[in-house]
């Protein structure tokens, strides 16, 4: 988890009876399991083209570019499985790696959108 996520999570309301990060009384699950509706209500809300989950991802993708993280560093971040046999059976990066870069990407971004840190 990166440094400016976790701030985040930790600022969000805790509800005692529920576990979950993302609680919901109005689902049968106690969580929320789709997050679309509220997504595009917020960017309505806030006057915001409307950009899908996947549009974001993609969009982190490109913007790591920027940053000449290694395509498969980002790749793995995004959950992706190696694609090429060097990253089948040569790249085995650990967790911290990860973080480093991953860590890396938020800063640019925050900074770029000027978000103090």
């Amino acid at each position: 988890m990166t440094p400016y996520i976790e701030h985040l999570l930790n600022q969000l309301p805790k509800y005692a009876d529920s576990d979950f990060i993302f609680w919901s009384n109005q689902s049968k699950t106690g969580h929320i399991t789709d997050i679309r509706k509220n997504y595009y209500r917020a960017l309505d809300e806030k006057g915001l083209p409307k950009f899908t989950i996947h549009d974001l991802r993609r969009s982190f993708s490109n913007l790591a570019e920027w940053l000449d993280i290694p395509t498969g560093v980002v790749a793995q971040i995004m959950g992706h499985k190696p694609s090429a046999t060097a990253e089948k059976h040569y790249k085995d990066r650990p967790v911290d790696l990860l973080r480093l870069h991953h860590t890396k990407i938020e800063n640019w971004i925050l900074n770029e959108a000027g978000i103090r840190q």
